[in-house]
């Protein structure tokens, strides 16, 4: 139109990205091509951990569902579950990662931290970021083992991060046994156990000394809280908890919660509940299972106790509003609300005891890897299911 005057109005460079910090990974992707100076600022320490705060105080969760088919499990891949209103936490799609084939024990995914997941499939470990879906496999250790060992186990592992240095990394307990022959029979006389640890950063291992607990394997929940990392354990005078300091790369101990019939009789997860070690109890036993919450602030009180909720096999995680995700006795994934006491099932079904829910926030962390198409990760519509 005659006589009018057009202006154009700059946005500073700070409020741009400000603004673009609150959109999705899927979004950020698509907009590097835009120009230069967004690109490189996606990738820079100050963008990334501002976009994953605004995830985390907007609530932004995402889930995963570890999951397996065949005749005995050994079939494993991902479904990502719908966290929209109303989709009933729908399965949007079915994930496969070659990591996870032809492997004699289940591979084991520890995580999330920072929206980063570790993956423990026997003699091969790797990282995952599911938001950018780059994967880091790491390099084989270097660490020399006792040459007369007649064998070599990798045992329980934690993955966490170093906030002093910006820094992932993942701790390993190897096993080396000894044997000895008696009356034509095979016996292991000893065993040394070494402390591997692998830094992100370096994309290398160091040896640590050994701390003299044995740890056991802990992965249904995530066992990484606030720099530490976290393990059922045993010493000499008894059961204790494991943990790993992330920034001084020490070892300490802690007491067990005090709970009826102890280890013998009910299983023990630790969890982060709300930012502190929690741990979940529930009996080994029954149909009738009760579930208690214990969360350690200087000392181990219980916090929530879920009695008698029937026919539930474990619990698998918490969600938003106090409610739980359980594996049901028919191995289904059901929501429980403990103030309504209400079930509701998921219709997502999978092999007995080897479902694990994954609860994570988009991040853009770079894990200095692959592609998941380089890795022949595959992605597939949610009636997808691997066949072998």
């Amino acid at each position: 139109m005659k006589g009018l005057n057009k202006t154009r109005t700059e946005v500073p460079e700070i409020l741009v990205l400000e603004i673009l910090s609150k959109l999705p990974v899927k979004s950020l992707t698509r907009f590097r091509c835009v120009c230069k100076f967004w690109s490189s600022s996606f990738q820079t320490p100050l963008f990334i951990n501002k976009h994953h705060l605004n995830n985390l105080s907007k609530n932004n969760l995402n889930l995963l569902l570890q999951r397996c088919h065949g005749p005995n499990g050994e079939i494993h891949y991902f479904s990502q579950l719908s966290t929209e209103k109303g989709q009933n936490f729908m399965v949007k799609q079915n994930i496969h990662l070659p990591i996870c084939e032809d492997y004699s024990t289940d591979p084991i995914v520890h995580g999330p931290c920072n929206g980063i997941l570790c993956f423990d499939a026997e003699f091969k470990i790797g990282l995952w970021n599911p938001s950018t879906r780059q994967f880091k496999i790491f390099p084989k250790s270097s660490i020399e083992r006792p040459p007369s060992a007649d064998s070599t186990s990798f045992e329980c592992l934690g993955f966490g991060y170093d906030s002093l240095t910006d820094d992932y990394k993942v701790i390993r307990f190897v096993s080396n046994s000894f044997e000895y022959e008696f009356d034509g029979m095979s016996f292991y006389s000893h065993t040394i156990v070494q402390v591997d640890l692998y830094s992100l950063k370096s994309n290398s291992w160091k040896e640590l000394p050994d701390p003299g607990v044995g740890a056991w394997y802990a992965f249904t929940f995530n066992n990484y809280i606030n720099g530490f990392y976290y393990w059922p354990a045993t010493e000499a005078s008894g059961h204790v908890i494991l943990s790993f300091d992330m920034v001084n790369e020490r070892f300490s101990t802690l007491p067990l919660p005090e709970f009826d019939g102890g280890l013998a009789q009910n299983y023990l997860e630790l969890v982060d509940f709300k930012g502190s070690l929690g741990a979940i109890v529930y009996p080994r036993e029954g149909t009738l299972k009760s579930v208690h919450v214990w969360v350690m602030s200087g000392s181990w009180t219980k916090q929530h106790s879920f009695e008698s909720v029937p026919g539930v096999e474990r619990p698998l995680g918490f969600w938003e509003n106090g409610k739980v995700f359980l594996e049901s006795s028919d191995h289904e994934l059901v929501l429980f609300d403990p103030s309504t006491r209400e079930l509701q099932n998921l219709g997502v079904d999978a092999y007995p005891k080897k479902m694990q829910i994954i609860v994570y926030v988009e991040t853009l962390v770079p894990l200095n890897g692959r592609s998941e198409l380089e890795e022949l990760i595959m992605r597939r519509s949610s009636s997808w299911r691997p066949v072998k």
